[in-house]
């Protein structure tokens, strides 16, 4: 009797109070938001970054710093109306929305990435999570919607390579290079026109893989109202497929919306290193909703065993992206060809990307190391909810140095501009997040799985 107890179906209420610290979040943000954009608005130029730069820069930096504009460092100043009367401010706000966009969305992307895993590796001990990631999932569509919009609205200032000066041969501007790159951007079109092969993949990613996840969570809720196996399988089956795809979609859409920024630049690592961060945040934000849950009384049957292997996997993953991390900058540093290092150079010597360059390897490789290398520590809810919170800022850290360097160049920074930003990205995510789990189960009572669960110890 007691056992069947512990199986009792779940669900998870959004309460007011909740809902009430996530709207002080968001309006803080909002507040933060506006107060940046006053600030950005009013700095001269050359402080729009808010915190002077640097004046050390390798004359390897300068002499071919705009790897991806044909300007030098030098000229920088005029550059900004080479192409477009956009002012810095502005480009500021399109460089973090852009940012925030593409680290929110693949968390979403992750949360279907985890439930596939699960499935295709009959995993057992993780039914009490998946409707977790299940709720993440549901805003691909939404992160589809705003990075279509947001590139529209952006382009100009974000990506280099959609000016059409740039592919008319014997233009001033002309950039041999970039023409060069011009079919995987523009295919079947002319170079410089309509970018219909890039716009093509953005909207098969999303729809697929929003289609993927439709299909696995009607499943998961079919099989809450009828016992059969058959769901289980046709979840397992589908997620085999989506494997596939997903291998080969999450590296071009990491070329295409960050790497691509940087168009002369090119790392073949890149599609592993923006997964990775993608991954351990993912798996950050998963535990700490699950973390908070369990605070609140919810998921009884998830017990320290199975907070052990989260924090294992945020253990193991938080070493595989300092692997990849390491791995592309040896690969690049050993080489030393000026195409390629520069884009370090222009993160590691300029501020205010030098900071962030450094304190990624400690927020993202040493805290999480140390924090989570002792088996009590990783099944300790108080621990969890430490880490977690360091995961998620640090890849933060990691994607606006991937993407604001290019954009930016000397006039980034980490303001009140960019954090609020964060915070409303975020905050309305977890919004839709938590409104879309009180919607179902908290877990799947008929999962087959259910019982390996519940007698998972490790």
């Amino acid at each position: 009797m007691a056992h069947h107890v512990e199986i009792v179906e779940e669900n998870y209420v959004f309460r007011p109070e909740t809902k009430r610290t996530l709207y002080i979040y968001l309006i803080v943000g909002v507040v933060l938001f506006a107060i940046g954009l006053i600030l950005s608005m009013t700095a001269k130029e050359g402080d729009a970054h808010g915190g002077g730069h640097s004046s050390v820069v390798n004359e390897s930096f300068v002499a071919s710093v705009d790897q991806h504009e044909p300007t030098t460092a030098k000229q920088e100043p005029a550059h900004a109306g080479d192409h477009h009367e956009n002012p810095v401010w502005l480009k500021r706000v399109f460089a973090t929305l852009w940012m925030n966009n593409i680290f929110i969305a693949g968390m979403a992307i992750i949360g279907l990435f985890f439930l596939t895993i699960h499935y295709a590796a009959q995993a057992g001990w993780s039914v009490g999570v998946l409707r977790v990631p299940l709720a993440m999932g549901s805003w691909i569509p939404v992160a589809g919607i705003l990075t279509l919009v947001l590139w529209f609205v952006t382009k100009v200032d974000i990506f280099h390579w959609t000016h059409a000066d740039l592919y008319q041969e014997g233009g001033e501007k002309f950039d041999m290079l970039i023409n060069e790159k011009a079919p995987f951007f523009f295919w079947p079109l002319a170079g410089g026109t309509f970018p219909l092969f890039y716009i093509f993949r953005m909207v098969l990613f999303f729809g697929l893989w929003y289609w993927f996840y439709t299909k696995i969570r009607r499943n998961m809720l079919a099989e809450d109202l009828d016992p059969s196996t058959q769901y289980w399988y046709n979840n397992r089956g589908t997620a085999a497929w989506f494997l596939v795809f997903f291998g080969a979609s999450s590296s071009i859409a990491a070329w295409d919306w960050v790497m691509s920024i940087d168009t002369h630049w090119f790392s073949t690592m890149f599609g592993w290193y923006v997964f990775a961060s993608w991954w351990v945040t993912g798996l950050a934000v998963i535990t700490l909703i699950v973390a908070f849950l369990k605070d609140a009384g919810y998921l009884k049957i998830v017990n320290s065993n199975h907070l052990h292997d989260l924090g294992k996997f945020m253990f193991a993953f938080s070493i595989f992206w300092t692997y990849i991390w390491f791995s592309q900058f040896l690969l690049i540093y050993y080489a030393h060809i000026p195409e390629e290092t520069v884009y370090f150079v222009e993160r590691m010597q300029n501020s205010p990307y030098s900071w962030i360059f450094y304190l990624n390897i400690i927020l993202n490789f040493v805290l999480p190391f140390l924090l989570l290398m002792t088996r009590d520590a990783k099944r300790q809810l108080s621990t969890l909810k430490v880490v977690c919170p360091i995961i998620i800022i640090g890849h933060w850290f990691d994607f606006f140095n991937m993407v604001t360097p290019g954009v930016m160049k000397h006039d980034g920074g980490v303001g009140l501009l960019e954090i609020g930003t964060f915070m409303i990205f975020f905050s309305v995510f977890l919004l839709f997040v938590l409104n879309n789990l009180s919607k179902v189960p908290l877990f799947g009572k008929n999962d087959p799985m259910l019982q390996e669960s519940l007698h998972h110890n490790i």
